[in-house]
């Protein structure tokens, strides 16, 4: 069973633009909506990452292990070593 994770929008587009867009779908083998992913996708990596909704939860939990960012490779090897043992 194929389990589609996308969800579907209706977008409007001008004449001119739905015709190009058609095309440049024909000519690169893809769907519009491929086509379409690709240009959200394009934008999406433009926005600064502090507009991310996500950049929020920075921050937002304490791990407990104090400066996580700086000694995040002593953590892991602590954590290995305590698995193994």
């Amino acid at each position: 069973m194929v389990v589609i994770n996308k969800k579907p929008i209706q977008v409007y587009l001008e004449p001119e633009q739905l015709r190009a867009l058609r095309a440049l779908a024909k000519r690169r083998g893809v769907s519009m909506g491929e086509l379409v992913r690709q240009g959200v996708n394009e934008i999406l990596s433009e926005v600064p990452l502090e507009e991310d909704p996500l950049w929020n939860i920075v921050g937002t939990f304490d791990s407990g292990l104090g400066n996580l960012a700086e000694k995040h490779d002593e953590y892991i090897v602590e954590a290995v070593q305590d698995e193994s043992r």
